[in-house]
């Protein structure tokens, strides 16, 4: 006597438009931030030596920032 057939499975519960969207998205931030990246960079070599400076005054910023002086 046969098996019965089964209704298939639903293998996965997203359409291709979807994986498409996400996979466009994931290519869109990989891009902003190699432009980013290299505009950090360009900036850290143009300041050289006071990368630090910047630092320690984006710092200061934040810190006034939480503690609501700004």
């Amino acid at each position: 006597m046969p098996r019965p057939r089964r209704p298939p499975a639903m293998r996965a519960k997203l359409d291709v438009d979807t994986l498409v969207k996400i996979v466009l998205v994931l290519v869109a931030l990989w891009l902003a931030l190699s432009i980013v990246e290299e505009f950090v960079g360009t900036l850290a070599h143009i300041l050289g030596p006071f990368s630090n400076l910047v630092g320690l005054v984006v710092l200061l910023i934040l810190v006034l920032w939480v503690l609501d002086r700004i």
